[in-house]
């Protein structure tokens, strides 16, 4: 595992065995469903179905969803093995982190007991794959700023609006959308609406994006003229909960991307120190230049830094016990430090580091998407701003 390359304890939730089975079940799944295809995704910029319908089959999704709903009540710990086996192996595209840490959370969290029971097995099985629709060409970090509506009609809501950068959005069938089912109530408006897409009049997909990095995501703009979707939908029982859901839950996606960050900043460092000692110049390895041991000395002492934070964050979260303020200073401090790092490791690589058939080139260009996405970095120390 990357996080090998460092002087860092081992904590407690890590070292349970059914956790480090969970961890070598997604090593292999990884090494044999989603690496050898990595190239063949990036060029399509989508990772297939099929992939998730063999993740349901091994049991591989969902981890932390509660028992009575066919899952295997685990902790976030889980999820956080997840990520750190799935992008840590060098498979960047599959959203499948999204689908289990955040789309999940919220059904068994918020929606109805028919709610759960209808598409929590679904999702596990990968016959469902989540996305959560929230910014919009005009509203990014600004959740209140919304303009996409879901207005009574009838026995349900009409939906009318536009999401953009949506991961997931070229394959999910179940989406969370982000809507105002008051426009003039602010915050008080919003509530969140589950949609089932297949066959769903009115929605559409529009182009995948062109990104810079993170290539074999599927991320899209997503469209929803006039869509009729019955009560149901909402997810839970009242209008106007959206809000103060979506700020309960952010701490955990916030998280989530502090340890994919921490993940990509350990593979790195992997890669460089491998290569470094294989990489001669002047008659001798790389690493037997002062300079180059003094760079990843200090990189390898501020990912320990960080590791030690994230697991300790983890810690937290699985206690209940992590705050808004903390998780902002996890996703904003180490997804800054991951885009230093692997800088840095490029600039080691030399002329290699350019090229997109290393895989520290593709990591440079998807670091950089991660001091944006989930609130921008500067929203977050907006947040920790508020505790001083």
């Amino acid at each position: 595992m990357p996080r090998d390359v460092l002087n860092a304890p081992t904590p407690a939730w890590r070292e349970r065995e059914e956790v480090r089975l969970y961890a070598e079940s997604l090593k292999a799944f990884a090494e044999k469903e989603l690496v050898p295809h990595e190239e063949q995704w990036r060029h399509d910029k989508l990772v297939p179905r099929e992939v998730w319908t063999k993740a349901g089959e091994m049991g591989l999704l969902v981890p932390a969803c509660p028992e009575e709903y066919g899952g295997a009540g685990g902790d976030y710990g889980y999820d956080a093995v997840f990520t750190e086996a799935i992008y840590g192996s060098g498979a960047s595209g599959w959203g499948a982190s999204l689908h289990n840490t955040i789309v999940a959370p919220y059904l068994w969290s918020y929606g109805t007991e028919e709610q759960k029971q209808r598409w929590l097995p679904k999702m596990l099985t990968g016959e469902l794959i989540g996305a959560i629709a929230m910014t919009e060409p005009g509203a990014g970090s600004d959740l209140q700023g919304v303009k996409t509506t879901a207005i009574r009609d009838g026995n349900g809501y009409r939906i009318n609006g536009s999401k953009t950068f949506i991961t997931n959005g070229g394959t999910a069938n179940l989406i969370i959308v982000v809507a105002k089912t008051d426009p003039k109530a602010g915050a008080k408006g919003v509530s969140l609406m589950v949609l089932e897409t297949d066959g769903l009049e009115g929605f559409r997909r529009g182009r995948k994006l062109d990104k810079v990095g993170m290539d074999s995501q599927d991320t899209s703009e997503l469209f929803f003229d006039d869509v009729w979707v019955p009560a149901e939908a909402l997810l839970g029982t009242e209008e106007g909960q959206g809000f103060y859901q979506l700020m309960e839950k952010l701490p955990q996606e916030r998280l989530d991307i502090a340890v994919h960050a921490q993940t990509m900043i350990e593979k790195a460092l992997e890669l460089t120190i491998a290569y470094v000692k294989e990489r001669k110049a002047f008659g001798k390895a790389i690493i037997e230049f002062q300079n180059t041991q003094f760079e990843l000395a200090e990189c390898k002492s501020e990912a320990t830094i960080s590791r030690v934070f994230v697991d300790s964050c983890i810690e937290r979260l699985i206690a209940g016990e992590l705050d808004a303020a903390t998780a902002s200073m996890a996703k904003y401090w180490v997804s800054d430090l991951q885009c230093k790092v692997i800088d840095r490791c490029v600039q080691l690589f030399g002329g290699y580091g350019f090229m997109n058939e290393y895989p520290i080139a593709r990591m440079w260009r998807d670091a950089r998407v991660e001091r944006i996405y989930g609130g921008t970095n500067e929203i977050m120390k907006l947040l920790i701003a508020r505790t001083l």
